[in-house]
């Protein structure tokens, strides 16, 4: 591992989306957090619970028609469980993949942004 001083480091990982408030009561459901700046089109979350890591929502004006470059990779001691609350909340199921080795599924928040869950481990 280098010693070098990282050049940047990460402030949000940016939401595109059209509903903002939206975004942040699903998002606040499935991570814990909520809304810590608010400006007009954006909001910054406090961080996820257990990182140093927070999300923010920009709107923008266009749907989501691709698939996400970059997507989150979420863990959780009950899968079908917390698969089961994120359609609850308005989100989706997308696919399953694995075998029994590992296995995970990718889901959709309200927008269509993908996101992947694995059992802990």
């Amino acid at each position: 591992m280098s010693d070098a001083q990282p050049l940047a480091r990460v402030g949000a990982v940016m939401v595109d989306c059209l509903d903002p408030e939206r975004l942040l009561e699903f998002w606040g459901e499935v991570l814990g957090v909520e809304a810590a700046e608010r400006y007009p089109d954006f909001i910054f979350c406090t961080k996820i619970p257990g990182n140093h890591i927070r999300l923010a929502f920009q709107r923008v004006p266009e749907d989501k028609v691709v698939k996400n470059r970059l997507h989150l990779d979420l863990t959780t001691p009950d899968p079908d469980t917390f698969i089961d609350r994120v359609i609850e909340l308005g989100g989706s199921r997308v696919q399953d993949h694995g075998d029994k080795a590992f296995s995970w599924s990718v889901l959709a928040d309200p927008e269509g942004n993908e996101f992947c869950v694995t059992a802990h481990g």
